[in-house]
């Protein structure tokens, strides 16, 4: 659960976390795949996949060529691979599959200075292919730091292993390894303050805190052009700083990508998975990507090979709060009013259970609220919500202050539960900030198939 602390004593964490840092990545999910490419009058998509992380001694590349007629898999393919990090070529090789899938080994080792390619190469092209016994291998320290990698791909044969094909085009794909950074920067009263950056797309490349402002600004290359824009699904950054980090903490956030104010359902906060990190995501997917060039165009100026974020603290709360369960089957919307909590004020807490697959109101659905304090239940009322909505009313007593859960339990009779987290901290003035607590049984809106997050 939380950690509340402060230099007062109780500190106020405020935010919404709206979900789990799993969940969304840049560049495909691991996976960018091409589509629409000529062969000889075939239409091919070439999907690449690989980890986003290399951890392990051993992971694997993935490099698939579909025939999109015959929804099938393309027949003895070379391709021919060139791979890119930070604007140096790594390698560019032949490799052949039979059945149009060809999986890569990546082995990483360490002594070697340089990276080797293991495997059996055919008399044609000299083009590495799998055997049973003789996998093709790439050993060495290739995928040792973060960024973006590019791998140029040509096809040089298709139906048959001496079908060799000229000038059939080249085509790329882009994918991530992530990239984490450290930056040691100063609060108001100069006290050394951590920053880290994980980066789900290229390397952030400066990161700045100005507390006068309380803004953080950091920088990353990007390329704006139409035939790299095309394959992206998503850009995620996150921006890492210690829970205990008062001037900085904030209820909401607002993101600007070169200036332009970004999309609330952009700029999202995450006070669950580090437990002494808050941590603040940017996601941006193609269609704001698309906006912010149109938006930057109007400029006349040329467009830059960056994006510049800015991140600064903002008070305003928008209601309603959204959590799922577990399985993701139920939503829960919940909002209240007043909307500055205080003890020995009536308060009506409105809420909505929804389906979690489309977001409609589910009639007939049986609850439970359950109100914790210090581990403490404070009050437990069940109902049904016979139009999928409803209210529940609540006077906190004067010494109910501090961290409270708002639990929904066995939804629809179902056993299935989730949880919000409001703080009553009346020391401070009538503050109610919010912490959206997802707990082990809580999982927040992000589009499950399409990997967009619309529910905010």
């Amino acid at each position: 659960m939380m950690v509340f602390v402060s230099k007062l004593g109780i500190l106020i964490m405020a935010g919404f976390l709206l979900f789990p840092a799993s969940s969304v990545y840049g560049h495909g999910l691991g996976i960018d795949t091409i589509k629409s490419v000529d062969v000889q009058g075939k239409e091919l998509s070439i999907s690449v996949e690989m980890p986003l992380n290399f951890e392990s001694d051993q992971e694997q590349i993935t490099i698939t060529a579909t025939d999109e007629e015959k929804d099938e898999n393309a027949k003895n393919v070379t391709f021919l691979i060139g791979l890119y990090h930070d604007g140096t070529m790594i390698f560019r090789n032949y490799f052949f599959t039979e059945n149009g899938v060809l999986p890569i080994k990546i082995s990483s080792q360490s002594g070697y200075d340089n990276f080797q390619i293991n495997g059996q190469q055919d008399s044609l092209l000299g083009a590495y292919y799998n055997t049973e016994s003789s996998p093709i291998e790439i050993v060495g320290p290739i995928f040792d730091s973060g960024g973006l990698y590019s791998f140029e791909i040509e096809v040089r044969t298709i139906d048959e292993p001496t079908n060799i094909i000229e000038d059939s085009g080249i085509y790329y794909a882009d994918l991530s390894v992530v990239s984490t950074s450290s930056y040691m920067e100063q609060d108001s009263e100069g006290n050394d303050v951590q920053f880290r950056m994980k980066s789900y797309f290229d390397k952030i490349s400066s990161l700045t805190y100005d507390p006068d402002t309380k803004e953080v600004r950091f920088e990353m290359p990007f390329d704006w052009s139409e035939n790299k824009m095309s394959h992206i699904p998503v850009v995620h950054e996150e921006v890492h700083f210690p829970k205990d980090f008062a001037e900085f903490l904030s209820p909401s956030y607002v993101g600007y990508a070169n200036g332009i104010e970004l999309f609330k359902a952009s700029v999202t906060i995450d006070d669950y998975t580090e437990e002494d990190e808050r941590i603040v995501h940017f996601v941006l997917l193609q269609d704001h990507l698309r906006f912010l060039k149109n938006q930057m165009k109007k400029s006349g100026e040329p467009l830059p090979e960056k994006i510049a974020f800015t991140l600064t603290t903002s008070e305003k709360i928008s209601f309603p709060l959204v959590a799922y369960t577990r399985s993701e089957d139920f939503q829960v919307n919940l909002s209240w009013d007043p909307v500055d909590l205080q003890p020995e004020t009536e308060t009506n807490f409105v809420f909505t259970i929804r389906d979690g697959q489309t977001g409609e109101p589910m009639r007939n659905s049986d609850y439970t609220i359950v109100i914790i304090q210090n581990g403490q239940e404070i009050h437990r009322v069940s109902g049904t919500a016979q139009v999928g909505g409803g209210f529940e009313k609540f006077s906190f007593a004067e010494d109910q202050t501090g961290p409270t859960i708002i639990k929904f339990e066995n939804i629809r009779d179902t056993g299935q539960e989730t949880e919000f987290g409001i703080v009553v901290a009346p020391e401070f003035g009538t503050i109610a900030m919010l912490i959206l607590l997802i707990s082990i049984i809580g999982v927040i809106a992000v589009t499950r198939k399409t990997g967009s997050i619309l529910r905010v």
